[in-house]
C-alpha cells in the first residue's frame, strides 16, 4: 500500500466491544500507517473511559472525538472524516460485527482501482450474523432500494467501507447518509465495487436501531435521494461490480 488510511468508527454504548475491535484494528494501522477515529456520540455507558485509557497505554495515533448529545451514525462518521488526516477513509461499525481482517483485501481492491477518483468498496456480508427479522428487514430494504433508486448494492447498509474523504465530503449530507452511500456515489459519477467479507456475532451489547425504524426512517429517506438522484446533472453509473 502506497497511501495511509484514517479508520473511522463511529461508537454509542459499545464499552464491551470497542477495546476488542481497537486491538485488531491497530496491527493493520501500524502495517499500513494512518491512523483510528473515533467518534463517540455521546455515550452513556463507559465507552469514552476505555477509549480514553487506551489511547494512553499505546503509542499509535487514536483520536477521540465526543460529541455532546446524541447525533446519530452519519453524523459521527461525519465528525470523523472531517477531522482525517488522510484521503484514504475505512469506516467499520463499533459493534465488532465487522471484521477488521477484511480491510487489507479490500485496500488492494483499492489500489487496484485506484484511477478511479470517485471509487466506493463496500462490504457484501454474504453470511450475516443477525436475527431472522433483522435480515428479512434489510432483505425488504433492499428490494425498495432496487425498485426505487435503481440501487442493485447487495448490502448497502454493511459498516466497513473505503472510500476517499473528498468523495465523501462531496455527497449532500443528511442523516442515514451511511445507508445510502453507493447511490449517492454513483450520483456523483463515481463507481461501487462490493467486496465479499465476513460477519460476526455481536459479543456485547444490544443494536441502536429496531427494525420498524430501520423500515420507517429508511422509507422517508429512499424519496429523499431519489429526488436527489432525478435532480442530478451527473452521469449516473448503474452497475456495481463485486468481487
Amino acid at each position: 500500500m502506497d497511501s495511509k488510511i484514517s479508520v473511522v468508527i463511529p461508537v454509542y454504548n459499545e464499552e464491551g466491544n470497542i477495546i476488542d475491535l481497537i486491538d485488531e484494528v491497530l496491527p493493520i494501522v501500524k502495517k499500513i500507517g494512518g491512523e483510528i477515529i473515533i467518534v463517540d456520540d455521546n455515550s452513556n455507558d463507559l465507552s469514552c473511559d476505555l477509549i480514553l485509557r487506551k489511547k494512553d497505554t499505546v503509542n499509535e495515533s487514536i483520536l477521540l472525538i465526543k460529541h455532546s448529545k446524541k447525533y446519530g451514525q452519519s453524523a459521527g462518521l461525519l465528525s470523523g472524516i472531517k477531522k482525517a488526516n488522510n484521503n484514504i477513509i475505512v469506516t467499520l461499525d463499533g459493534d465488532g460485527q465487522n471484521d477488521p481482517k477484511d480491510i487489507i483485501p479490500m485496500l488492494r481492491v483499492w489500489e487496484e482501482n485506484k484511477g478511479d477518483k470517485d471509487l466506493l468498496i463496500i462490504g457484501h456480508r454474504k453470511n450475516r450474523k443477525d436475527t431472522w427479522s433483522r435480515r428479512y428487514a434489510s432483505f425488504l430494504a433492499k428490494r425498495f432500494r432496487k425498485y426505487i433508486l435503481s440501487d442493485a448494492t447487495p448490502d448497502s447498509g454493511c459498516g466497513i467501507k473505503i472510500f476517499s474523504r473528498s468523495l465523501f465530503l462531496s455527497l449532500p449530507y443528511f442523516d442515514h447518509i451511511h445507508r445510502f452511500l453507493p447511490a449517492l456515489t454513483r450520483r456523483n459519477g463515481g463507481s461501487v465495487i462490493s467486496h465479499i467479507v465476513s460477519h460476526r456475532n455481536r459479543i456485547s451489547g444490544v443494536s441502536k436501531y429496531s427494525n420498524w425504524q430501520r423500515f420507517r426512517v429508511g422509507l422517508v429517506d429512499l424519496f429523499g435521494v431519489s429526488w436527489l438522484i432525478k435532480r442530478s446533472s451527473f452521469p449516473i453509473k448503474l452497475k456495481d461490480k463485486e468481487k
